[in-house]
């Protein structure tokens, strides 16, 4: 008989002295509870590892953690695009000798000692891994409930998860094209951008080239081209696409933060959805001056790992979206700790979600969605057919919702032959650097 078997026969045995139990004490009822579930073995963790893969040219790395229940597994989503070696290391040699032998229930007390394991914590890349056990674990109690992870976070507060689009071109012509696609494709919300962040085609020929500062293949981005430009792509896409709707937009901390107060109080007038990273992490201390300056929605938190980093922005409503990186702050319970705070400050949730989340990671997004009541959009990804075919059960758009699969835990799978065959890239996936004319570094 196997253990679910032993537990469910335990259940009936306890329901059957349910009125007899009524009229004994809380330690009597304890101790009958102790004997029918004596010798019921645990569910222990017998192995955890990274399984890194690129599917789409994007490094991807995956947590399985194994239990002592053959075939009974769960997958998590460690995905740090410009870091997943660092990731698989932390994992396999630091988290699974942790993990092993521990008991896979205990997702709460697993992640408080995990966190602290190495001392030094909230950092991205511990985070990551430590994500990638935790939405394990989240993924394992939901295929033992034989429930969906969003039924255990308290069940649906909507049919499906409403989600933006990206659209962007070089210029106004292409970009209203775009917008009008994704129109057609039913999508509510669109995020614009022209061209690249910061729009760096429209600076012109940058000086450090000539000085031979920095390499070659450096990108150039000045700050007066790029605000310019967003002015007059805001009233266009208005202008052009109507009021019904609604449009987005990434500043992506490219400006000094006084540039970009300016910024979003001339874009007040175009009724924007939410306006996103207007600083960076070490600036938080403008968005007070930003908030006497302007009624304009903002969206934050693409670069936190840190508590510290979100908890005054949210208790102060400084922010209207909260926009965490779910992995890169330490996994499902961490975050939905994040919401239940946002929601009693009225902030509403906006995860990132863009190609460099795998997808167990953008169905633990969806679950999440799905359950709790502040939600507020999710970015829409498009997968690859070769991403479908490794990644199973992955979650699915429609008419500008994200779905997830309903079959018990996150509801997606791997297939780890397929996934070999994608090695990660030879490029390790840092960010080349951006400079303004004279070659100082850009952030991010």
């Amino acid at each position: 008989m196997n253990r679910r078997n032993l537990i469910k026969g335990a259940g009936l045995g306890l329901a059957t002295g349910l009125f007899s139990m009524a009229s004994k004490t809380e330690e009597a009822i304890a101790s009958e509870y102790a004997k029918a579930t004596k010798g019921l073995p645990r569910l222990k963790i017998t192995n955890v590892k990274a399984i890194l893969t690129a599917p789409q040219r994007i490094r991807l790395c995956v947590v399985k953690v194994e239990t002592s229940e053959p075939g009974l597994y769960g997958l998590g989503c460690a995905t740090f695009n410009q870091r997943p070696l660092p990731v698989a290391v932390a994992v396999d040699k630091y988290l699974n000798p942790f993990a092993k032998g521990r008991d896979a229930d205990n997702i709460e007390d697993m992640w408080q000692n995990a966190y602290t394991s190495s001392y030094w914590r909230n950092g991205p890349v511990l985070n990551n891994a430590l994500s990638g056990l935790d939405q394990a674990l989240w993924d394992i109690k939901g295929k033992r409930a034989n429930m969906p992870v969003y039924q255990l976070l308290g069940g649906k507060c909507r049919f499906a998860a409403d989600c933006y689009t990206h659209c962007s071109g070089r210029d106004l012509k292409q970009l209203e094209s775009s917008v009008r696609r994704a129109m057609k494709e039913n999508f509510r919300h669109i995020r614009i951008q022209l061209g690249g962040y910061g729009s760096p085609h429209l600076s012109e020929k940058p000086h450090f080239k000539d000085a031979e500062f920095g390499l070659s293949s450096d990108s150039h981005m000045d700050p007066g081209p790029y605000v310019r430009a967003t002015i007059k792509m805001f009233e266009h896409i208005r202008s052009a696409c109507g009021e019904e709707v609604e449009l987005l937009h990434d500043i992506h901390e490219r400006i000094p933060p006084i540039q970009a107060i300016n910024l979003v109080k001339e874009l007040e007038k175009y009724h924007p959805f939410f306006i996103e990273d207007p600083f960076a992490p070490e600036d938080n201390g403008y968005f007070k001056l930003l908030r006497q300056q302007t009624s304009t929605p903002i969206a934050m938190g693409e670069l936190f790992n840190n508590p510290h980093e979100w908890v005054g922005l949210v208790s102060e409503r400084l922010i209207d979206f909260i926009r965490v990186h779910i992995s890169q702050i330490g996994g499902l319970t961490v975050a939905r700790k994040l919401a239940a705070l946002c929601e009693w400050f009225n902030v509403r949730s906006a995860w990132h979600g863009p190609g460099d989340v795998s997808p167990v990671g953008h169905a633990a997004n969806a679950h999440l969605d799905l359950a709790i009541p502040n939600f507020g959009i999710q970015e829409s990804v498009r997968f690859s057919d070769k991403t479908k075919e490794v990644f199973p059960g992955y979650p699915t758009m429609k008419d500008g919702y994200m779905y997830v699969n309903e079959a018990p835990g996150l509801g997606v799978d791997i297939d780890e032959n397929l996934a070999a065959k994608f090695p990660l890239p030879e490029h390790p996936g840092y960010w080349s650097p951006v400079r303004r004319s004279d070659g100082t570094a850009v952030r991010p």
